[in-house]
């Protein structure tokens, strides 16, 4: 019979009909390539950024200024590494979809060509003296055989557009490898950018702390300094009543011998106890001892109270009574032979520079934080005031 002439036929039409079908106009990953061509802007723009800021940090002349610019490069190439990351990600998506559509249109070519090839493995397995002892197979031979020679060419056309289709499908299989090695050099260079502004955040802390210290320092030798200053006024301004008294005081008769005490400072001073606390409270930095700044303390410091009424520690002359920077009213007392008093921290003070205070006498009120220092010294070194209290 005729079979295998439909059969052949029925070949050229399934090759025919693999050829017409139709592909979808919409593109479903267009939000896919949207995020990609923003990511790349993005990047491009915070590596522009970046390079922006290193040319300012390198210009830059103040140290803290230059370490605020170069913290913010560095965040800049963070979001640069992010931007690259969400570029791959959406490199790999897009590869990814386009190998799984690739596949699909593989499979819808191989197709046609698998059945045509199954319908002529059955031909060439019939019999060839079928071809003698039924009728008509003659014909049904030269049928197929002229079928063929049609078919021949439409198979080696089909089976060249399949092998371009497998290159492009192994291509994309490339592609979709670099995206993913795109993709894993991103997140790298983003743990090493966190990594280095970690790094950076820590060195400008280190640097802030050590300058932080030096400034207390610094501080600490101007107030020094600025008492030391104090003292020569003062002296320069008696200087003239010494000479004017030395006379007098040579003809004076000797006085009387005291008995001795554990210090000069108890010799100018009445009572049991040569030195007092100005004022009550909770010990807050003992003397000696490293405050979280990392400077020693120099005195006592307490914390009384707002408004705690502050008295003199011992008897003298006021010779420093007035506003400090940032040490609130300052009060320096003299008490005669190289002995002075120094009060920080108080609100307001009730006596004036050349006032003469005995010990107790109210100097003022502490301030608003209510935390007092108190702090004796020696021909300006500082003295462990608590051997000479009660």
């Amino acid at each position: 019979m005729k079979r295998g002439w439909l059969a052949a036929g029925g070949c050229v039409a399934l090759i025919a009909t693999g050829a017409a079908w139709a592909v979808p106009s919409s593109d479903p990953l267009a939000g896919e390539r949207q995020r990609l061509t923003a990511a790349k802007q993005a990047a491009e723009a915070a590596q522009a950024r970046a390079d922006r800021l290193d040319a300012q940090a390198g210009a830059e002349q103040d140290a803290a200024a230059k370490a605020q610019v170069e913290e913010r490069a560095v965040a800049a190439r963070i979001d640069k590494a992010g931007a690259d990351v969400a570029a791959a990600q959406s490199r790999v998506a897009l590869v990814q979809a386009e190998l799984d559509a690739q596949r699909g249109v593989l499979a819808r070519r191989q197709g046609p060509i698998v059945r045509l090839i199954a319908a002529l493995a059955g031909l060439a397995r019939r019999p060839a003296i079928a071809s003698v002892a039924q009728p008509g197979s003659i014909d049904d031979m030269v049928h197929v055989r002229a079928v063929l020679g049609a078919v021949a060419p439409v198979i080696a056309r089909r089976t060249a557009g399949v092998r371009d289709e497998l290159a492009r499908t192994r291509a994309l299989r490339a592609n979709a490898a670099l995206a993913a090695q795109s993709l894993a050099d991103s997140r790298a260079a983003l743990d090493r950018q966190q990594l280095r502004l970690a790094r950076l955040e820590m060195t400008h802390r280190r640097r802030s702390a050590a300058l932080n210290r030096a400034s207390l320092a610094a501080s600490d030798e101007a107030l020094a300094m600025g008492e030391a200053a104090q003292d020569a006024i003062d002296r320069m301004e008696t200087i003239g009543d010494q000479r004017a008294t030395a006379a007098a005081l040579g003809d004076l008769p000797d006085p009387a011998p005291r008995p001795a005490s554990g210090s000069a400072l108890a010799s100018t001073i009445d009572g049991d106890a040569p030195y007092r606390l100005p004022v009550g409270g909770r010990l807050l930095i003992g003397f000696g001892e490293v405050s979280s700044a990392g400077v020693r303390s120099r005195g006592l410091t307490f914390a009384a109270g707002a408004d705690a009424t502050v008295v003199a520690p011992a008897a003298g002359r006021v010779a420093y009574a007035r506003r400090f920077g940032d040490y609130g009213m300052v009060v320096i007392i003299d008490h005669g032979d190289g002995w002075t008093s120094l009060l920080t921290g108080l609100g307001e003070t009730t006596v004036s520079r050349g006032a003469t205070v005995a010990k107790g006498t109210v100097i003022g009120r502490a301030g608003r934080d209510g935390d007092v220092t108190v702090e004796l010294r020696r021909r300006g070194r500082p003295v462990d005031m608590v051997p000479l209290l009660a």
